[in-house]
């Protein structure tokens, strides 16, 4: 058996404040997902950063993360 759904959606405002990297905005139901990534200089930086004295996670005595500490 098969059922066929058709599905209209009327979005008269819709705010967004921020989609961060590997984010979804989804809108109704996800029969196929197609994948968009786009990457914008908002900052207007015209060379690339400067290279780190020590690489990440090397020198420190903490995580860069800060995770909550577990006790037995």
């Amino acid at each position: 058996m098969n059922i066929t759904v058709y599905q209209n959606i009327h979005i008269h405002k819709l705010t967004v404040e921020s989609v961060a990297n590997s984010s979804v905005l989804q809108i109704g139901t996800a029969g196929m997902v197609k994948t968009l990534s786009n990457l914008y200089n908002t900052g207007g930086f015209t060379e690339p950063a400067p290279e780190l004295d020590t690489p990440l996670g090397l020198g420190t005595a903490e995580p860069i993360v800060p995770l909550a500490s577990v006790t037995a």
